[in-house]
């Protein structure tokens, strides 16, 4: 590697990760088709237990680029910092054909729907039990990760640790509360247009909580590892931003299909 250079940006080495994991991920998707045809997961999980093992790797890799090597100048971090503003752009969108989806539907019922909201034999949730409760645990942790950013910035390594535990412990809980709610449901996905938009909208927030507690949880990690400094921590603001998030779209999925849609 030539460690000599006169320009402020990262030009990244050779590295096996980009290919293999795009192969790793092509087998997990390919595994899961054939789990769903043929009902046999053994390729869904060699797929994914090999992109888990990848992304490892990657993301090592770069936590040694930008921690011990110094290769994560202003200007590159600048970049990473754009790079994370367009992908929760990104998602935003993602969310908003979700919700249009939803609106589409309940605004204006069809005939096949009964010409009502939700449709004839359709028990929706009450907002005031699990729903409510899921609302206060994500708020809750959209402070406690807040406090954990004031307390880096600050350079408490206590509070920043005690503060990120409790963020990852909530998101856990969130899960474990939302899996519970799916479990006890009186309907399902194939349950007309209510079902599908339901399922689809709270199932794609709840894979961003197991991502954003993952995230949080190798921030918490990396912390305790002393990768982080009150200046140079843009690793665990991308998770803060990425939570933030999460729990604004919570939010409008609370409003508008579990209190509104009820």
């Amino acid at each position: 590697m030539n460690t000599h250079k006169n320009h402020p940006f990262h030009l990244v080495d050779y590295s096996p990760w980009p290919i293999l994991g795009a192969v790793s991920a092509m087998i997990t998707m390919i595994g899961l088709i054939k789990w769903f045809h043929m009902f046999n997961y053994s390729l869904f999980l060699i797929g994914l237990i090999n992109t888990i093992l990848i992304m490892y790797q990657w993301w090592r890799d770069i936590t040694r680029e930008g921690t011990f090597q110094g290769l994560h100048t202003f200007k590159v971090t600048m970049g990473l910092r754009w790079g994370m503003i367009l992908f929760i752009t990104s998602e935003i969108f993602f969310f908003i054909s979700f919700f249009w989806g939803f609106f589409h539907s309940s605004l204006s019922p069809t005939i096949e729907l009964g010409m009502l909201w939700p449709p004839k034999g359709i028990d929706p949730f009450n907002p005031m039990q699990i729903p409510l409760l899921n609302t206060l645990i994500l708020l809750t942790s959209g402070l406690t990760v807040t406090w954990a950013h004031h307390s880096l910035i600050e350079n408490d390594f206590n509070q920043t640790k005690q503060s990120l535990i409790l963020t990852v412990i909530l998101g856990f809980y969130f899960t474990l509360l939302q899996a519970y709610e799916y479990i006890e449901a009186p309907f399902c996905i194939s349950d007309a247009v209510y079902g599908s938009s339901f399922y689809m909208a709270t199932g794609f927030h709840g894979i961003h909580v197991i991502i954003g507690t993952t995230f949080l949880l190798i921030c918490l990690i990396r912390h305790l590892m002393n990768h982080f400094s009150s200046i140079h921590h843009f690793g665990f603001e991308a998770a803060a931003w990425y939570w933030h998030f999460v729990d604004v779209v919570w939010l409008f999925l609370y409003i508008s299909i579990y209190w509104w849609g009820s």
